[in-house]
């Protein structure tokens, strides 16, 4: 990993900053606030993409079942302030592209957004009376609630213990600050991880006693149509090939797992990177059109814009041309945890909320 080591002279301020921060709060000089129902926070010490919002969602499908769930995001990125309740007329501008997302797939939930996790808490608990659980998405560093349950992810890329504070590397507190977690979670591993990476992890990470250690990966299933006029709803990835032209397009902050994926059908894959959480403008959406008639000027009918589910909530209310709108898809991403311990996990959450 690159670090950015002009920046060093700042390393010592915003050390003893993060120091003073977390101190403050062990001191009960800056008040934290515990609730009466469950709060699971899902988070990370490293700037960048670990795999969050995936992983919200895989704890929704665990537990929706048996809890009103309720996910409260700060809406990063998005065009309003303050506590927003997400309904059938919420757009990604309006609450963040991670929460739309979200409403999206699970529309029986509560999603709403706030940047203060504390207000916007009591006001889920004001307007939906029946929430009986709640999931904070990005909220480890977010230290005025107290959760009951606490999720850190790892990259399995991307080790704290490879890694250097912000700003020379992009860890946002030190190594140390994984102790204040129940639930440590190595993401996006290899689905064949070798036993002895595994040991390797184990061993760097020396978990404490009171936590619990799990290794995931991405799956992803055939694309699905962006927009709702699409024929064709639905893409059978398994009959990609040679003859088939993908413009990969992406605003995340690690795009490589999804390139690689699209690349290993067969296809002919172009990429075109933006920058993570990207508001497409009119021209960047005219560059998309152009890239996309590049490659799908010989063969139409087996060319594709496949894009993530994050940057389809973006361009969703995008002025795109009908005739273009027709070869947009978005690729679902799901979380598998590995060796078979979904139930080991679900067990180990609800120990944690029982206790």
């Amino acid at each position: 990993m690159s670090k950015r080591y002009f920046l060093y002279p700042f390393l010592p301020l915003y050390k003893f900053g993060v120091w003073l921060r977390n101190r403050l709060f062990d001191w009960k000089v800056l008040k934290s606030e515990s609730f009466d129902i469950p709060v699971i926070s899902i988070g990370n010490i490293c700037a960048g993409g670990s795999g969050k919002t995936p992983h919200s969602e895989y704890f929704i499908r665990m537990l929706k079942e048996n809890f009103n769930v309720a996910l409260l995001s700060r809406g990063y990125k998005r065009k309003s302030r303050g506590f927003i309740l997400a309904d059938k007329n919420s757009t990604a501008s309006l609450i963040g592209d991670e929460p739309f997302q979200i409403k999206q797939k699970f529309k029986d939930i509560t999603v709403a957004v706030d940047a203060d996790r504390c207000n916007g808490i009591k006001n889920i608990l004001e307007s939906k009376p029946d929430t009986n659980l709640i999931i904070l998405d990005d909220a480890f560093q977010h230290r005025y609630v107290t959760p009951k349950v606490s999720v850190l992810l790892f990259d399995y890329n991307n080790m704290f213990y490879n890694d250097t504070l912000l700003p020379v590397g992009n860890l946002r507190e030190p190594a140390t600050a994984r102790f204040r977690a129940n639930i440590i979670i190595v993401t996006k591993c290899p689905e064949d991880i070798r036993p002895i990476d595994k040991r390797i992890l184990i061993k760097r990470i020396a978990t404490f006693p009171y936590q619990k250690l799990f290794f995931s990966c991405f799956t992803y299933s055939n694309p699905i149509a962006v927009f709702e006029n699409n024929n064709l709803k639905e893409l059978k990835i398994e009959c990609f090939g040679k003859n088939y032209n993908i413009l990969a397009l992406s605003g995340i902050a690690n795009p490589k797992p999804f390139d690689d994926y699209l690349i290993s059908t067969g296809a002919n894959v172009k990429s075109l990177h933006f920058k993570d959480h990207h508001n497409f403008s009119k021209r960047d959406i005219e560059n998309i059109i152009e890239q996309f008639n590049s490659i799908s000027h010989k063969n139409k009918s087996k060319s594709y814009i496949i894009t993530t589910e994050k940057d389809a909530a973006r361009i969703l209310n995008m002025n795109i041309p009908e005739n273009i709108k027709a070869y947009i898809y978005a690729l679902p991403l799901r979380v598998k945890i590995l060796d078979n311990e979904d139930n080991a996990l679900e067990r180990c959450v609800l120990n944690i909320i029982k206790q």
